[in-house]
């Protein structure tokens, strides 16, 4: 088993676990791969759901550059949606599976069929 199918393993584990979504593994593996080498290094894998300038890089550089989206107050609310989703509490939020769920929310899943 190669390092990304053991994190997109563990990605779907937390979906399951922390999220209550049961996760679609031909979509989780299409984020994951997007997120290109990020997802293998300890500190850019994860979202710090308590730094604004964190916040403003998901917003800005998936939700705005990546899925297509207009800024607006509904990207933060999402955003916030899927922290709570994911527990407040839970320091390790992993970036693809936040990723994975904020694209899910907006329905942008043929974003990563092309």
């Amino acid at each position: 088993m190669s390092k990304r199918e053991e994190l997109i393993a563990k990605y779907a584990s937390d979906l399951k676990d922390k999220c209550g979504v049961e996760a679609d593994m031909d979509f989780l593996t299409k984020v994951t791969i997007g997120c290109g080498p990020a997802i293998y290094n300890a500190d850019s894998s994860t979202v710090s759901a308590s730094q604004k300038s964190e916040i403003e890089t998901v917003k800005n550089n998936f939700l705005i550059k990546k899925l297509g989206l207009t800024d607006g107050p509904e990207l933060d609310a999402a955003i916030e949606s899927v922290m709570e989703q994911y527990g407040k509490s839970n320091r390790n939020k992993y970036r693809a599976v936040v990723y994975y769920l904020l694209a899910k929310h907006f329905k942008k899943e043929a974003v990563y069929n092309k």
